[in-house]
């Protein structure tokens, strides 16, 4: 059985490779897959199907579970899938950044999974960073462009420079210095233990990452630091120096709170430029409604110097590379000088490349200020050095949580 590795830039486009190939258009080495029946399995392909399994009220993929797919974990959700798409009898299958959103014991056992699979069905696995390869498969090659050519994998090391980037905004201090403070907090739903009595202080100038397997809590804890989530009443939980149930509002804390996640992407539409996305970051509007200031304008020019985009400034901001998007999103959280930064998975989907640049900019961020961040991801990168981690470790009575401290 014939299987391909391929190594995608980010300025590949991805869709026109996937439809060239199912629809049996690829030239090349690849053409052996012309003519043949294949399926897509991705997170696009996974959410579809969820999707239609919710308006025709089916279990489609899962049936012998009684439950439908929406139900299991991301881990389980994907090996779920995948036999889903075995049963439909194709001769190959696009695996489309299998491991993207997945902890580590989730990615072995699916990784395990795809190398018993591949004695009945040929594998093209698509992925953006060389780590994610599969050893098992020989063929590897890396697509650098629209034209879909195969070449030899280049593994040269993406080294960060040691730029001396001047962060084009003053430094606030925190009068308190303890930005998020919770004491034994526990939430539940719908009698499910979710976190159980977890304990957490984190301070300003402080870089933190938070850990988890899929469904332990995270998603949780970052809504109780954000205010969002009503189970934090009558927890002895501080924000920014308040007791939560206090009186604050919702808007004042997120005032507070510079964020990223990759969902922000869609939210712009196709008029808006680079300058007038970042410019919007100071009104926390999603688009530019207001007039900003001389002082505004000049503060978002310093900072595309800082990114060295200052020449795309009017380019539509939907336009650029994935990359250029994620450097200006992050650019945006941090205008204001927020106390606390979070940036949900800003990694995830970027190629080596990309990823070095972003990575860059957070180590920028933490060197030349004194904002917190906290890095939520399953990977630990190389090239950043968070202080401390917080893991969550999943457990029957709710996750606990264990913080490990490193040197500075």
């Amino acid at each position: 059985m014939k299987h391909w590795d391929i190594l995608l830039s980010n300025q590949v486009d991805k869709k026109s490779f996937i439809d060239t190939l199912l629809s049996s258009r690829i030239e090349g080495k690849l053409s052996v897959f012309n003519n043949q029946k294949g399926i897509l399995f991705s997170d696009i392909a996974i959410q579809k199907l969820i999707e239609e399994e919710y308006i025709h009220d089916s279990m489609e993929a899962t049936a012998k579970f009684h439950r439908n797919l929406r139900t299991f974990s991301s881990g389980e959700r994907k090996k779920e899938f995948l036999k889903y798409c075995l049963r439909q009898k194709p001769d190959y299958i696009i695996l489309d950044n299998p491991m993207d959103h997945l902890d580590i014991a989730s990615r072995i056992e699916l990784s395990a999974e795809i190398a018993s699979i591949s004695h009945s069905v040929g594998i093209i696995q698509l992925v953006n960073r060389a780590v994610d390869l599969l050893p098992f498969i020989a063929n590897k090659a890396q697509i650098n462009d629209n034209s879909f050519e195969l070449h030899d994998i280049n593994t040269i090391e993406h080294s960060l420079e040691n730029n001396e980037y001047k962060i084009p905004i003053h430094k606030e201090i925190f009068k308190d210095g303890i930005l998020i403070k919770m004491n034994s907090v526990s939430v539940s739903y719908d009698e499910r233990p979710i976190i159980d009595s977890l304990s957490w202080t984190i301070k300003q100038g402080e870089f933190w990452q938070l850990i988890g397997p899929n469904g332990s809590g995270k998603s949780t804890l970052l809504s109780l630091i954000t205010g969002e989530n009503t189970k934090g009443y009558g927890q002895d939980i501080e924000l920014f120096g308040r007791k939560k149930g206090s009186g604050e509002s919702i808007w004042e804390i997120k005032k507070k709170i510079g964020s990223f996640s990759t969902s922000m992407t869609d939210l712009f539409n196709r008029n808006t430029t680079l300058e007038e996305m970042i410019l919007s970051g100071f009104f926390d509007s999603i688009g530019l409604y207001r007039q900003p200031t001389t002082l505004q304008r000049k503060i978002v020019s310093q900072w595309l110097d800082v990114i060295e985009m200052t020449p795309l400034k009017k380019k539509i901001f939907n336009r650029l590379s994935i990359g250029q998007q994620r450097l200006a999103l992050i650019t945006r959280a941090v205008l204001k000088h927020p106390p606390l930064l979070i940036l949900d998975e800003p990694l995830e989907g970027l190629d080596d490349h990309n990823v070095a640049l972003v990575i860059e900019l957070i180590n920028t961020i933490k060197k030349e200020t004194n904002i917190t961040i906290l890095f939520v991801s399953h990977r630990m990168e190389p090239n950043l050095a968070p202080n401390s981690v917080l893991e969550l470790l999943s457990c029957p009575t709710g996750s606990k949580g264990i913080i490990k401290a490193f040197a500075s």
